[in-house]
């Protein structure tokens, strides 16, 4: 497989719609049909039987002893005969390895699953030795059966077929075959039909066609269950296309990807590889049938998927011996290269000996139904990259191999040896609690592989055999296609750290969807996504908006008939509701947060109704509290850790999500319904401070703990406590540090927002002093190592804090029309900052010091910026603008164009400012 064995250069394109709009099924009219696995003329394995070495004293179904058994069978064709076509289909229990004329050609290691194997190129006019090595492993319970079935098709040229079973013809240690009993025989009975596995199976396809000239555009669409590589005239275009399914429980979404570039005048080849998963996950949904779907819109036609096209089960890929964890529908990856069908994506290629594929319907067929165009780009590919410490990896023979990476990213390993055939190399990452490894076996000579499944960590471990000598070791890295263009600096090296490593982890943390963790899980944990969403308007382009929005209608569209959410989602295997982290996602944080740093109103308009249907289910008690959820399918979580006050947290969530709900129908001129979430919110506000407010903290009267320093910073951000109750809960957070952090984001937020930057900002130092101190480049779950992942999406809530707290930029209205910048320095004396808004990029640069207060804005086209300035005594300051004195002896003195005049509000002095780039100065 060439993109395994040789190094491409690939071109990234990804289709990204400019103008946003409602994420639904496609209208395209599809001309293709579904594809699949085909049978050709492969053998089914009526007539053959169960067979095992004829062992005396032995009954193979009852007793058979442990270990290998070798069957041979010498096979004579037709001298001077081309051969067509040859399938074998075998399986044993419990595994076999098949070989012909000494090749190794397939495998198998579940008998319930017999395996299909080309062996056409095997083969030879004339004799052939047929081997099998069937092995029979140690039995946990009385009873120790084994056995072997399989049969043989062979077509040579211009000849009738010839068919060849197990049977008493073959020999095992000198004698003939014991034969047990045919196909259905027990203990075994009736197998699967399909002759393959029905989890990680790896498709190869091919299609040939004629184009009368090049065309300037070429848009393929392309769906697949559940990913893909695809060719173009032996050219790699897309690697890893395909998202994980779905945009609701049965649907399936689709690419369009250009392939005009790649498309020449004459003949044309495509090739597509596929990887079925087989199984569901935390962020995928089985549809329980592998499939694939291609129609390329070209000046003399459409091409399109259908029963032209020839297939073949790719006979390299195989389950590795370490399995991935339940919550990853992927797998792990082995690949034996001594089965390889050697160049089959290059357009010389002759696949005529390969089956054809089955139609499985036209779109919107089931399993995979309706059809959602991607609305994220191809992922971003960083090509082959030497190993920071590549210079004492080189040359040598094997061993164990520990290859640093700069810093933890999502990775395929690269490797390139001189080896004996059969030997076996290993490759892991120092981090990989998700078990996703790849396993190589090696074929004779010189050879390159690179494992298609990305995994991620800081460093990737080789285990390589003795005798295979190492002659380059490389890594590719990819991950979500965005820039970062985010900039953050200050005067304090623990900031300007911390901020690095919340870049990094937020990004390992972004693929098909939102991760919480991508050694893990890799799931989309909306806890975790209000966090991040907040983060990415910082950090990177306008295009990783599209992830955000694409996480937002998931969510929306796996809605429950009983009207709750849950995630993470898409998942086949997961249903819980986790109610405050539902509120969260719905609320002012989450997808109001969105529309305020957008201005995405099609997208708010989708969403509201999904919003107004979950806030219906809540109910308050006679107190006027909101009744606590444990949550459909219920777990009662809040946040790790203990000292937990639920109902407190309840109350925070409840009213940030009427917040957010209010603002939605005020945007969408729903007044009634905006009316009716305020006047809700502010009795639930009366309620908790009636009920919850014990003069010094918040607390449920039934709630016996130590005081919840989330109850208190969650208050606060949710409007629930006054300014008259800020001192006690600063206190109190002073002395309580309950909080994972989950949750500390929220805390720090809140004293923020109390204007006691210092008090922040020294919280912050001690609760991720360790994390920062570390040499991991990532952020973990818990503030103990110890404990969770190392790379976890929550906790880098501080970006958000250092850009729309420190900096003090955060949008006032939606799409950044406009926008405040309310720096809170702390103990700080220069803070610098930048990021690209819907608006254009925005930059401010603040230094404070004994000889006055100065601010750099750089505010881009179509928004009006608030400038707030925090002078002491509003009376003696003189503020200049632009050189020009706009405020004096406590009131505007020169007016300037497009600056509004000052005026004085919460102690600090504001000015609006319209685009352009300012400098303000006060003393």
């Amino acid at each position: 497989m060439n993109y395994l064995l040789r190094t491409f250069s690939l071109i990234a394109l990804f289709h990204f719609v400019g103008a946003l709009k409602a994420e639904s099924p496609s209208d395209f009219h599809w001309s293709a049909r579904w594809i699949g696995p085909g049978s050709g003329n492969t053998p089914d394995l009526a007539g053959a039987n169960w067979i095992w070495a004829d062992e005396p004293g032995a009954d193979p179904v009852k007793n058979a002893a442990v270990g290998t058994r070798e069957f041979t069978k010498n096979v004579v064709l037709p001298p001077g005969r081309r051969i067509a076509r040859a399938t074998a289909v075998f399986t044993a229990d419990d595994r076999f390895e098949l070989l012909v004329n000494g090749k190794p050609v397939g495998s198998g290691d579940a008998w319930q699953r017999p395996a299909r194997i080309d062996i056409t190129s095997a083969l030879r006019p004339g004799a052939n030795a047929l081997l099998v090595k069937a092995v029979n492993g140690p039995s946990s319970g009385s009873v120790n059966a084994a056995g072997l079935i399989g049969k043989i098709r062979i077509e040579p040229a211009g000849a009738p077929p010839l068919e060849i079973a197990t049977d008493s013809s073959w020999v095992s240690q000198g004698r003939p075959a014991r034969v047990i009993g045919p196909l259905g025989t027990a203990p075994w009975g009736n197998l699967r039909e399909d002759a393959g596995p029905a989890s990680n199976l790896w498709t190869a396809y091919r299609k040939t066609f004629d184009l009368a000239h090049k065309p300037a555009t070429a848009p393929a669409r392309i769906a697949v269950d559940s990913k893909y590589w695809l060719w173009v005239n032996g050219t790699l275009v897309v690697r890893e296309g395909g998202l994980k399914r779905g945009p609701n429980r049965t649907d399936t979404y689709f690419d369009v990807v250009d392939l005009a570039p790649y498309l020449v005048q004459g003949r044309n080849q495509i090739a597509v590889l596929t990887w079925f998963f087989g199984r569901d996950g935390f962020s995928h949904k089985n549809s329980g049938t592998p499939g694939f779907l291609f129609e390329l819109t070209a000046p003399t036609g459409p091409v399109v998927s259908d029963a032209s096209w020839k297939t073949l089960r790719h006979p390299s890929f195989g389950e590795a011996s370490k399995k991935s964890n339940f919550r990853l529908a992927e797998s792990s990856v082995r690949f034996d290269a001594r089965l390889e069908p050697q160049g089959w994506t290059a357009a010389a290629f002759d696949d005529s000996a390969w089956g054809t594929a089955a139609e499985r319907g036209a779109p919107p067929a089931a399993p995979w139904n309706k059809l959602w165009e991607r609305p994220i780009p191809q992922w971003k590919d960083f090509g082959l990259k030497d190993y920071v410490n590549s210079a004492e990896l080189a040359g040598g023979n094997g061993g164990t191999l520990t290859a640093r990476l700069p810093y933890n990213a999502q990775v395929t390993p690269w490797i390139k040896v001189s080896a004996p055939a059969g030997r076996l190399i290993r490759m892991k990452s120092d981090n990989d609690l998700c078990d996703i490894q790849a396993e190589y076996l090696t074929r004779e000579g010189v050879q390159e592989f690179e494992t298609p499944a990305w995994m991620s960590g800081h460093a990737v471990i080789y285990e390589i055999p003795k005798d295979v000598r190492v002659l380059g070791l490389k890594y590719r890295e990819s991950g979500f296609n965005t820039e970062f263009t985010g900039t953050f600096t200050c005067d304090d090296v623990f900031l300007n750290t911390l901020w690095g490593k919340c870049r990094r982890t937020l990004y390992i943390n972004m693929r098909d969807t939102f991760f919480d963790c991508p050694d893990r899980e890799r799931a989309a944990w909306w806890g975790d996504i209000v966090i991040q969403l907040g983060q990415v308007f910082h950090t990177f382009d306008p295009r990783a908006h599209s992830l955000i929005r694409k996480c937002m209608y998931n969510l929306a569209n796996w809605q429950n008939p009983s009207k709750t959410f849950f995630s993470p989602i898409p998942a086949g295997n997961w249903n819980k509701e986790l109610p405050q982290q539902m509120l969260a996602s719905i609320g002012q944080y989450g997808f109001w947060n969105y529309y305020l740093h957008t201005g995405d109103k099609q997208t708010l308009a989708d969403l509201y109704p999904h919003v107004r249907d979950y806030l219906s289910i809540w109910q308050t008690d006679a107190d006027g509290l909101i009744v606590h959820r444990s949550g459909e399918n219920g777990w009662d979580w809040a946040d790790w850790g203990k000292e937990v006050d639920l109902r407190v947290l309840d109350q925070a969530w409840f009213c940030l999500a009427l917040d957010g709900a209010a603002r939605m129908a005020d945007e969408l001129g729903k007044p009634a319904e905006a009316s009716a979430y305020r006047a809700k919110r502010g009795s639930v506000i009366a309620a908790v401070n009636a009920r919850c407010w014990n003069g010094q903290a918040y607390r449920d009267p039934q709630y016996k703990g130590a005081t919840d320093d989330r109850a208190q910073g969650m208050a606060v951000v949710a409007g629930i406590a006054g300014p008259d109750k800020f001192p006690a809960i600063r206190a109190e957070l002073a002395r309580s540090f309950h909080a994972s952090p989950y949750l500390e984001k929220y805390i720090l937020e809140s004293l923020f927002l109390m204007d006691a930057p210092d008090a922040a900002i020294e919280r912050l130092r001690t609760r991720y002093k360790e994390m920062v101190g570390s040499e991991t480049s990532t952020l973990w779950e818990l503030f103990s190592r110890a404990d969770g992942t190392i790379n976890h999406a929550w906790t880098g809530g501080p970006l958000t804090l250092l850009y729309e707290e420190v900096a003090g930029v955060a949008p006032t209205s939606p799409g950044y029309a406009t926008y405040r910048v309310t720096p809170r320095l702390g103990p700080l004396k220069r803070v610098e900052a930048g990021f690209d808004s819907v608006k254009g990029r925005i930059e401010v640069k603040i230094a404070n010091s004994p000889d006055g207060y100065y601010l750099r804005l750089s505010s881009p086209a179509g928004t009006k910026a608030t400038v707030s300035l925090p002078v002491h005594d509003p009376a003696r300051a003189v503020v200049k603008a632009n050189g020009v004195i706009v405020w004096r002896n406590g009131s505007p003195a020169q007016s300037i164009a497009r600056l509004a005049p000052g005026r004085i509000e919460g102690g600090r002095l504001n000015f609006v400012a319209s685009p352009g780039d300012w400098t303000f100065e006060a003393r």
